[in-house]
């Protein structure tokens, strides 16, 4: 699935986990169960009652925050499988996000990862985030240390 579709799955899970337990979370909850009407009708059952279940959960909970941070991951595999078998849902995903963000204009920003990496030394990091990251190490030839002068040297320790 593309990078685009994954954003598009993301915002909307955004959306319907911001909205449970909120003044909004009856249409939106319309909302997402209209996005799944061509699946047979046990899978709209049982996406009736996560909706529900999680509602329920985010409502009784101490800090709905993170109740929502939990679920959000949830979501948006739910919804990336969704436009995965059903990619003309995608514009109904996208009608709901868009909706929300006027509701909701925080929602986006609250389930963006954050991440951290730090190389010391003559460490790499190679880190993604939402993605796939492909690495290929050097072959014969290919760099043998940092380029500047100083890195390692063939003989022994850096020199300082």
């Amino acid at each position: 699935m593309n990078d685009e579709l994954t954003l598009l799955a993301e915002a909307g899970a955004a959306v319907v986990v911001t909205a449970m337990a909120t003044d909004l979370w009856q249409s939106t909850r319309d909302a997402v169960l209209g996005l799944f009407r061509r699946a047979d009708r046990s899978r709209r059952a049982a996406i009736e009652a996560q909706l529900d279940g999680n509602a329920a959960l985010v409502a009784e909970a101490e800090t709905p925050e993170e109740v929502r941070r939990a679920l959000f991951g949830f979501w948006a595999l739910e919804l990336v499988a969704l436009l995965r078998r059903d990619p003309s849902c995608r514009e109904g995903l996208a009608r709901l996000a868009a909706a929300a963000d006027g509701a909701f204009p925080d929602a986006r920003r609250a389930f963006a990862g954050r991440q951290t990496n730090t190389a010391r030394d003559f460490g790499t990091v190679f880190a993604v985030q939402g993605g796939d990251l492909h690495t290929h190490p050097a072959g014969p030839g290919g760099p043998a240390g940092p380029p500047d002068s100083t890195g390692p040297r063939p003989d022994g320790p850096r020199a300082r």
